[in-house]
């Protein structure tokens, strides 16, 4: 380890474990919250970097394309474009607005940095309306459907595998599914009908039923760049620190995990068989940036499989209250 990065590392180590104990620190103490600290580090950046890029993609969507149109969208996004095509406010404002009980609904349903790093994306995303001049692109209909649905789904996508969200609906959905059972996409959906069936009235039909191509067009890029869209996802891991993992599951997580026992096989006929601890445990997509940072903390060698769950039914999984720590 480099000496100067050795002496910040060792530092930050003692400010963690006080002056009484700052004489006991070992060398695997020090290694181990250097490696924390670079996981925290690398995954701050990239978190960054997605939010940012989900910011620009989304206002280019709504000023390059829908707003210069008279389109809306799905969600909370639908519903600012919605109002500010009645009431002449300022869109950049109406976002930040409308979207504020949802994030304090997410901070309480699915954690501090998860709210924070929303309220970040969307306060971002209001002052790239305001401030970025964005070309207007085409007033082909069919094309500002299209790739204005794009562009705005590839910006909440992006914001979602930074951590946040641009559109607090899918917040709401998860609470209101917990509490009743239903599929977020049910939920969604109904949302948008009311959304869509409302500009029907109040605008035009015409207008509804492009807004709904551009619907269309967004969820499915959304889909798109976001790895593992369904509700939840399976996880399976493999490691030689198991139980430190499962542990941090249960505590930070708030998940419950299954244990099977495994064997690791190596070398070309698999003679090696080592007996080890495969954890088993479902997560919502949401959660996934966390769960890969939090492991590679413990354990960066370890094993991940990651699968869609179309369907769960039993257990304690739709009705607790996780929270972040």
């Amino acid at each position: 380890m480099n000496p100067t990065y050795r002496q910040i590392i060792t530092k930050t180590v003692k400010r963690h474990l006080g002056k009484d104990r700052a004489d006991k620190i070992s060398d695997y103490a020090i290694a181990k919250q250097a490696l924390n600290l670079r996981v925290t580090a690398i995954r701050l950046f990239k978190d960054i970097v997605f939010i940012s890029l989900g910011i620009l993609s989304a206002g280019f969507g709504l000023k390059g394309f829908l707003l210069p149109n008279g389109f809306i969208d799905g969600g909370v996004t639908g519903i600012s474009l919605l109002t500010e095509a009645l009431t002449d406010y300022p869109l950049s404002v109406l976002i930040v607005i409308i979207n504020v009980p949802f994030i304090i609904l997410g901070y309480f349903q699915i954690g501090r940095s998860f709210a924070v790093k929303s309220v970040v994306a969307i306060v971002g995303l209001a002052i790239a309306l305001t401030v970025i001049d964005y070309p207007i692109i085409t007033s082909d209909k069919l094309l500002v459907a299209v790739f204005g649905g794009f562009f705005l789904g590839a910006g909440i996508g992006l914001s979602v595998r930074g951590g946040g969200v641009l559109d607090g609906t899918e917040v709401l959905a998860i609470y209101l599914g917990r509490k009743t059972g239903l599929t977020i996409g049910d939920l969604i959906l109904v949302f948008n009908i009311l959304i869509f069936s409302t500009a029907a009235y109040l605008l035009s039909i015409e207008t509804a039923l492009y807004s709904i191509l551009t619907y269309l067009a967004a969820s499915k890029t959304v889909d798109f760049v976001i790895e593992g869209v369904e509700e939840y996802i399976g996880v399976t891991i493999i490691s030689t620190h198991s139980e430190d993992i499962r542990v941090m599951i249960i505590e930070k997580m708030g998940r419950g995990v299954t244990i099977y026992d495994g064997k690791r096989g190596y070398g070309k006929r698999g003679e090696n068989l080592n007996k080890t601890d495969i954890i088993y445990s479902v997560i919502t997509r949401l959660e996934i940036t966390k769960l890969q940072t939090e492991i590679q903390k413990i354990d960066p060698n370890a094993f991940i499989v990651m699968n869609s769950v179309k369907d769960l039914k039993g257990g304690m999984i739709k009705k607790r209250q996780f929270k972040e720590k």
